[in-house]
């Protein structure tokens, strides 16, 4: 925790707060008066992610994404509010990306050993899952949403680390406005959201990163005003199998780790967890495809090539 006097607006202090969530942290950057009280705000925006993780996490077996995974096929399961939504987007925005986003590949993310449990992947469960069928709603998950369940209709995994973050990002924003503050930028992991400008009606700049393993250099800078950020990349998270590297984000046409010519995609929207997925939807669509779908659907994205080079789709 700490406080930096803001010298045009004496009133108000920029304070930041972090902790950990996700196998990660998340962060709150925010101007306030002296008076405000900082471990109260700290103590709720914690609780928000943990109540995220625990709803949402592939790592934790309690979590009520793995009690639906573990559900039989045919019935239904009660499930929290959050997680509702979350699926219900999830689903929605697999069926506007033509299932390039696909929360169905649980099993694929387990078999390369990308999940919770083991860190390596299993030769034998990759071709147990090699060339199944792609998820395909609502042949193989039904939503009840006004009584807030969930069933599979068929044996499913679902897994939710192209969306959770962003939402758990989304529930950070909604905890800083729920305490009033005004001017604010929170994030998990690279993903982030701001509020009301500064004080001095500056926006908020977030870096855009260079896709480069191993490095954290500046490709660009977004300037933010009630709006989120999200990236999609294979630069970051991965694995050296077999003496090349491997995708953590899986395509669900191939049934294997994600092989085109996208290093990453960076989404701007309203809300983080859409950037969030639709980052994840144009990555796995690659550059002609992605970019094509995001003018389709009105979304402002950047895509950067294998090569370096940048090319941005605008509404």
């Amino acid at each position: 925790m700490s406080t930096d006097v803001l010298p045009r607006n004496p009133a108000l202090h920029r304070r930041t707060l972090n902790g950990p969530t996700m196998g990660s942290r998340w962060s709150a950057v925010f101007y306030a008066a002296d008076d405000f009280d900082l471990v109260a705000l700290g103590a709720a925006l914690q609780e928000t992610v943990d109540r995220v993780d625990r709803q949402m996490s592939t790592w934790n077996p309690a979590s009520d994404l793995n009690r639906l995974n573990a559900t039989p096929a045919g019935e239904w399961v009660t499930i929290p509010r959050e997680l509702a939504t979350v699926l219900a987007t999830a689903l929605e925005i697999g069926r506007a990306s033509s299932g390039a986003f696909d929360i169905g590949v649980g099993d694929l993310v387990q078999a390369w050993g990308f999940g919770g449990g083991s860190r390596v992947p299993d030769p034998s469960q990759i071709a147990t899952v090699a060339g199944r069928a792609s998820f395909n709603p609502p042949k193989t998950l039904q939503l009840d949403l006004g009584s807030f369940r969930a069933r599979k209709l068929a044996p499913l995994m679902l897994d939710l680390s192209g969306i959770a973050k962003g939402f758990g990002v989304d529930e950070l924003a909604r905890v800083m406005g729920g305490f009033g503050v005004e001017s604010w930028l929170v994030g998990i992991d690279g993903e982030m959201r701001a509020g009301g400008p500064k004080p001095d009606r500056r926006l908020w700049a977030v870096a855009r990163e260079r896709p480069i393993a191993g490095t954290r250099e500046i490709d660009g800078i977004l300037e933010l005003q009630d709006a989120a950020v999200a990236t999609s990349g294979n630069y970051r998270h991965g694995a050296e199998i077999d003496g090349r590297r491997v995708s953590h984000t899986m395509d669900p046409r191939t049934g294997s780790p994600l092989a085109n010519d996208v290093a990453a995609v960076t989404v701007l929207a309203e809300s983080c967890m859409v950037a969030d997925a639709w980052a994840t939807a144009l990555m796995v669509s690659g550059i002609h495809g992605g970019v094509e779908l995001a003018r389709h659907c009105g979304l402002v994205a950047w895509f950067v090539r294998s090569d370096g080079e940048v090319l941005s789709a605008f509404a």
